[in-house]
């Protein structure tokens, strides 16, 4: 029997830790400090989300799902096997695994990723948008093109999201990790373009001023910590030619009574819509609490 997760909008297993109440997130909060280097810097890093037996879990379930012949494969918004525009590298991509894997699923209720989640939406009750995972093999893993997220996104009002992209491995410069430009989330937004595509393709979007300011700076990370950024963070991630894996959770959020600006679909590659003007508040996108 198919069972489509969409349908728990609470945790299912007893993977991670639960939060019934304000004082239960307390643990996870971040510091005043690292509040204030999101809003001046754009983003805040280093931030632990998962235990050791968290990412075995989540590896395990990734290794299953990533067939494409999974029996509720038909569930996923997007599966790339490879999302990269160059035939000698590879880059895996899907969206919608929440639908499909337990240890997915349940990921968006830990309150070590929704409190600060909550504080960086500035304490406001978080809801979440939809899910990623980029993998990249070792030595010809695929480049991230630089890009904004909330490009993808502009169908969705006012502008309160989140992204959060958690290590399922170690993380370095070596093996493809992300990196940041500080301080680009005040740039405006800029032109969509194609995700495994050319890498620098966004900077002909620049002034000379900006261009100045291109000087990306690696997030090496151990497996089960996490950056947060700004949705208008100019980011991405170079190739892996290292001899070991780069695999990444990514969970995107946005603040509760974000609304519909549009009749068209609101995820590619589904027939999920919401009226022009409506809450985002069905089914697919769930209450992950806090504030208050």
């Amino acid at each position: 029997m198919e069972k489509d997760l969409a349908n728990f909008h609470y945790p299912i297993s007893t993977l991670f830790p639960r939060a019934s109440c304000e004082a239960d997130y307390e643990p996870f909060a971040l510091s005043a400090e690292q509040v204030e280097h999101f809003e001046e810097f754009g983003y805040v890093t280093n931030v632990k989300i998962l235990e050791e037996e968290h990412v075995d879990a989540l590896n395990q379930d990734l290794a299953e799902i990533a067939d494409p012949n999974h029996p509720l494969h038909h569930l996923f918004y997007e599966f790339h096997s490879n999302q990269s525009t160059d035939p000698d590298t590879v880059l895996f991509h899907s969206l919608g695994h929440w639908r499909i894997s337990k240890s997915f699923h349940d990921a968006l209720w830990n309150p070590a990723f929704v409190k600060p989640a909550s504080q960086l939406l500035g304490d406001k009750a978080v809801r979440f948008w939809h899910d990623q995972l980029f993998c990249k093999p070792a030595g010809h893993g695929g480049v991230v093109a630089w890009h904004q997220d909330y490009s993808y996104w502009v169908r969705t009002v006012p502008m309160q999201h989140l992204t959060c992209w958690i290590g399922l491995d170690d993380a370095t410069q070596e093996n493809g990790c992300l990196n940041y430009v500080p301080g680009s989330h005040r740039w405006g937004l800029l032109e969509r373009l194609e995700l495994g595509g050319e890498m620098d393709a966004i900077f002909q979007q620049l002034n000379e001023e900006q261009q100045q300011q291109i000087k990306p700076v690696p997030m090496e990370l151990k497996k089960g910590h996490a950056c947060f950024h700004h949705p208008l963070m100019l980011h991405g991630s170079y190739e892996n030619k290292s001899d070991r894996s780069r695999r990444a959770m990514v969970l995107n959020v946005f603040a509760d009574g974000t609304m519909s600006d549009t009749d068209d679909v609101m995820l590619r590659g589904t027939d999920i819509r919401i009226p022009k003007g409506q809450a985002l508040n069905t089914k697919y996108f769930p209450l992950l609490k806090t504030a208050g």
